[in-house]
């Protein structure tokens, strides 16, 4: 209003909320803090019980529950003060990496933390914008011809294939190997430049991190169920139970890492 009156508009305050009403313009609201106590707790009982408060936070907006970071903070630190003292006390310190930009490197790698249990994960990030090209859960990782499948499969969707590939030297990427110096037989036909790379998993920095944040905020979560299902007598690793495993567990994953992936994308 002192704005108002200070340029020489004259306006009362009923015909100024009047305005205001009439273009939806309202100061910024908040959900009640019972809604938000609500959320929380329900997403503690899955996999949320791995997340930060940013991550809860943007959890929250993403399901309509719009809040207060600080607030999701204060109520995770309440609700889940073991798991809040977890993730404070693992503090990692950040190698150096460089890339020339996207499209130049891709790291190909397999996590295989769940195969015991029948699931195994196969992942491509590409080394400049850390994007996830593929992130697929199948029975096994150890057939170059599936492993060569998803790498194939990327290179359709995205209309082309980047300068280098870096994978494990295990023989599932042979059929990788060879498919990419194909690919790019044109641009180096004397096969000088370097167009493929292969090393210990640990040296794979980029895909390694991806791995790291994925157990922390997914895969650590099924890694308890199942063994407490171990714990309980209800799985022994058989080829039944794995196989049950597979048809329970394996769509649900898929769709449950994707959720993780869309969650990075909107918090960059």
């Amino acid at each position: 209003m002192r704005l108002l009156s200070g340029r020489g508009y004259e306006i009362s305050r009923r015909h100024l909320s009047r305005i205001l009403a009439n273009h939806d313009l309202r100061r910024r609201r908040y959900c009640s803090e019972g809604i938000l106590v609500d959320f929380i707790h329900q997403t503690l009982q899955g996999s949320g019980n791995l997340h930060g408060y940013r991550w809860m936070n943007e959890r929250c907006l993403s399901n309509g529950i719009r809040c207060r970071k600080e607030d999701v903070r204060l109520i995770l630190a309440a609700l889940d003060p073991d798991g809040v003292q977890q993730r404070q006390s693992h503090r990692l310190q950040r190698r150096q990496y460089a890339a020339a930009g996207p499209n130049y490197i891709r790291h190909v790698d397999s996590y295989d933390k769940l195969m015991p249990y029948g699931l195994c994960i196969n992942g491509g990030i590409d080394g400049f914008s850390r994007k996830v090209i593929w992130l697929n859960i199948y029975n096994t990782n150890s057939d170059p011809r599936i492993v060569c499948r998803y790498y194939m499969d990327a290179v359709q969707d995205v209309q082309g294939c980047p300068l280098i590939i870096r994978t494990a030297p295990g023989t599932e990427n042979a059929t990788i190997r060879e498919c990419h110096r194909y690919l790019l037989r044109d641009l180096d036909p004397d096969g000088g430049f370097v167009v493929y790379m292969s090393g210990c998993s640990t040296a794979n920095q980029r895909i390694e991190s991806f791995w790291g944040q994925l157990r922390k905020q997914c895969v650590e979560y099924w890694l308890t169920a199942f063994h407490e299902l171990q714990n309980y007598g209800c799985y022994d690793g058989d080829y039944i139970d794995r196989s049950i495993a597979q048809f329970c567990f394996m769509g649900v994953l898929q769709v449950r890492t994707l959720e993780w992936i869309f969650g990075i994308l909107s918090l960059s």
